[in-house]
């Protein structure tokens, strides 16, 4: 069976994890808006940073998708027509929407904005993604809770046109298609108003209700427990069933991670995207590929509910593994075999680091002949953003990660 090529939409959190997004091959990447995104902090793009995102984008000849999906009260649902067309003069390619009430009068104000149905809509039937597709949205993000085989009994009774896009990596919620109300509760920061305090991957203890003040632990490990958090999703070993049941984009989570876990989870699911597509996948380069992803930040994998219900024992660990430590991303080529890089993580000569980057896979080098950005011989790069030159070969160039390995 032929299948589309599909779309590969990354997250992005500012304008730096966005270039790192397209660097590394994503289709899409998609971002929160200063509007109803549910991101609170710092990972709400301006106006201005929307436009210039767009421009970026655009260039790259990939696509802007601009989160909208937190449910609004009646006064910012009356303030929405005109940020509906703000984002499509802006140049966004789709708004993702959650609220049914939202995806009406955005439809209404802005016609030729696309509307993508966020997975907080939990849409996870063909009847209601026949209903999102008659109200004029163009895709629908399907709810996490889908096996394989239901999305490809949706796929089979809605519409060709209406496209399916799933999460295929990250950070899963132990609710509903993540209408969570645990932080709410606990912190006053609703996750469904972007607030999210993360208040599950807390270590909790028990207290019995005639021994106030006597804390009980409720130990899994010698770490305490971590009862209501989820594993981590990773679909890179059975991407080519996703396409075969419809999908037509994958989603990685993580709009808050940092531009060294964009860049890493993206390259991978690139790479193996290409390959299942190129007919040159192999199970050495899959399991090479699954390892990659053992270098960012992350919880124990799961395959989430596509084969069918988590384990019974679904809450991890709680603990983050990491194999790979960022230590510095390429800003500018230089002549004379040399490159210039700006400082993540303390550095110096004799380190053996690994190179991230599309133009190459596996290639290492060693930090020689170390000088900071004036020339002056160094023999360690400790501060943060600091920037020091170093010899690398012709395929490192600007835009590429270096890490150095640590377990």
């Amino acid at each position: 069976m032929t299948m589309n090529r599909p779309e590969l939409l990354s997250p992005a959190g500012d304008l730096e994890r966005l270039d790192t997004a397209l660097h590394f091959g994503a289709d899409a990447v998609y971002v929160g808006g200063p509007k109803l995104q549910l991101r609170a902090g710092t990972v709400g793009f301006t106006m201005d940073d929307l436009k210039t995102a767009a421009e970026r984008v655009h260039a790259a000849g990939k696509k802007l998708h601009v989160t909208v999906n937190a449910f609004p009260t009646n006064a910012e649902l009356d303030a929405l027509p005109d940020y509906a067309q703000a984002l499509k003069d802006c140049g966004a390619d789709a708004a993702i929407v959650a609220d049914l009430g939202a995806i009406a009068v955005m439809r209404k104000a802005a016609p030729d904005l696309p509307i993508h149905v966020s997975t907080q809509a939990n849409c996870q039937n063909y009847m209601a993604a026949r209903v999102y597709y008659d109200m004029g949205a163009s895709r629908v993000v399907l709810a996490r809770e889908m096996t394989l085989e239901q999305i490809a009994e949706l796929r089979a009774k809605t519409p060709t046109e209406l496209e399916l896009e799933a999460f295929v990596h990250g950070a899963m919620c132990m609710a509903w298609s993540g209408r969570c109300m645990i932080s709410a509760y606990l912190t006053d920061r609703s996750a469904n108003r972007g607030g999210c305090a993360q208040s599950c991957r807390w270590v909790y203890h028990l207290m019995e209700e005639k021994r106030p003040g006597e804390y009980i632990p409720v130990e899994e490990d010698d770490s305490g427990t971590t009862i209501l958090s989820s594993f981590d999703l990773c679909t890179l070993e059975f991407l080519d069933q996703l396409m075969a049941a419809g999908i037509s984009s994958f989603k990685i989570e993580g709009r808050m991670k940092s531009p060294y876990y964009v860049a890493t989870v993206t390259n991978a699911y690139r790479r193996q995207i290409d390959a299942l597509m190129n007919g040159t996948s192999t199970p050495e380069l899959t399991d090479t590929l699954r390892k990659e992803l053992d270098a960012a930040s992350h919880r124990s994998y799961s395959s989430g509910f596509y084969f069918g219900a988590m384990k019974k024992h679904a809450p991890d660990d709680g603990v983050y593994q990491q194999d790979c430590k960022f230590v510095g991303v390429v800003k500018e080529r230089l002549q004379g075999g040399r490159v210039r890089v700006e400082q993540r993580n303390r550095v110096q000569v004799g380190d053996m680091l690994e190179v991230l980057s599309p133009n190459s896979f596996g290639l290492k080098i060693t930090v020689e002949n170390m000088t900071d950005a004036v020339g002056n011989p160094i023999d360690v790069a400790p501060v943060p953003l600091q920037r020091f030159d170093i010899n690398a070969p012709e395929t490192v160039g600007e835009g590429d990660i270096l890490r150095i390995r640590v377990k």
